[in-house]
């Protein structure tokens, strides 16, 4: 029985040995790490640590990371209405672009009538333009903006946009979990003003977030009340263990990140070459800059419910869109602000590569499409 390959890597990664054994001997601590006690501070400790190592690799400051329970709950944190920048009003409306994350688009603690969205070009990338229009002359905005796309892949201009939010007096919020460990981000140079990430998707373990702050913004008010944990921004005895995978997952994801990069890279194009043996085959966002593991594709009578069960048949993981709205007979929402019609969102399949991906699952991933080729060509 031929070992199975893993292609969902946007999804959800596994998780990366350093990760594991930080987790297990961090499961072997006792201390609640608010104690004072010796087994307390060596609780806190790998808090700390673990806390450093991703300001560090995202260019923030050790005190303005947040860490949570998930990306999701990181990004209701950040979308909070009365946030100040160092020289700016406090916001009183949400503006966010139409490919982003569900948990983004819910607006997090915004009226829904003060959340708009903001338009994306057919190559699913933020149309400044609009987003200029949007800002105007109005009260302050927080504008929310993902790093990278996580059907498509497609990189955001997040420093353009920082640039013209911060010349109307707004801020800007930026999710850059899939981005993280795939392409360099810091949030001072491109500007963000919070930024939120998730360990399961750089081989962390599922189950802890966190936002990062810039320095100089206020005002940031918890959803989750009570003890005096992270700085009385997000109360609950801290997941230690999750926490300490994470910065793990984090060291080890960004020493390894241009030589990953350029390898997955090198993978996604090959693969991409091969899927288009199948005539009218459709790279979706390939004309603009992309993630270097992430491929979304259709072809003409491509049905994507039917494509991801012939994969799995044949030993592969792959997704048809993102994983939060897999298991719902609907288009994907991102395609559809790109302006696609719903049968060719419907068409849609996500391949995705990680750190342990291989020239041999590529090749395993070309045969299983030659087959499903061969039957949409038959039919």
């Amino acid at each position: 029985m031929p070992t199975r390959v893993y292609l969902d890597w946007n999804a959800t990664t596994p998780l990366r040995p350093e990760a594991r054994a930080a987790m297990v001997a961090a499961y072997d601590l006792v201390g609640n790490p608010s104690s004072v006690h010796a087994e307390g501070r060596e609780a806190r400790r790998l808090i700390e640590a673990a806390r450093a190592a991703l300001a560090s690799a995202v260019g923030g400051l050790p005190r303005n990371v947040i860490f949570t329970s998930a990306g999701t709950e990181a990004n209701a944190l950040a979308l909070s209405p009365g946030l100040k920048g160092p020289s700016g009003g406090p916001v009183e409306r949400l503006l966010v672009s139409a490919v982003e994350h569900a948990s983004v688009l819910a607006g997090g603690r915004f009226p829904a009538d003060a959340i708009t969205q903001i338009r994306v070009t057919r190559s699913g990338v933020v149309d400044l333009d609009h987003l200029k229009a949007l800002l105007g002359s109005a009260p302050p905005a927080l504008v929310s903006i993902m790093a990278a796309n996580n059907e498509t892949g497609a990189l955001q201009p997040v420093a353009e946009a920082a640039r013209i939010v911060h010349e109307a007096g707004g801020l800007l919020h930026v999710d850059a979990i899939q981005a993280l460990g795939k392409i360099t981000f810091d949030i001072k140079k491109v500007g963000a003003d919070l930024a939120t990430f998730s360990a399961h998707k750089i081989g962390g373990p599922k189950g802890i977030g966190a936002l990062v702050v810039a320095e100089g913004v206020t005002g940031l008010e918890p959803v989750l009340r009570g003890g005096g944990q992270e700085l009385g921004r997000r109360a609950g005895t801290e997941n230690v263990a999750g926490i300490a995978g994470f910065g793990a997952a984090v060291s080890a994801a960004v020493q390894a990140l241009a030589e990953d990069a350029e390898r997955l890279r090198s993978f996604r194009n090959r693969l991409e070459n091969g899927l288009r043996t199948v005539p009218g085959t459709m790279i979706f966002s390939e004309d603009v800059g992309r993630l270097p593991n992430t491929t979304l594709f259709t072809a003409p009578g491509l049905k994507a419910e039917t494509a991801v069960i012939g994969f799995d048949l044949e030993g592969i993981a792959v997704s048809s869109g993102s994983a939060c709205s897999s298991g719902k007979v609907q288009p994907s929402h991102v395609l559809s602000a790109m302006g696609f019609d719903p049968k060719t969102a419907q068409g849609a399949v996500r391949l995705s590569l990680g750190w342990s991906t291989q020239e041999a699952d590529i090749n395993r991933a070309l045969e299983a499409w030659r087959k499903l080729g061969n039957a949409l060509l038959k039919g």
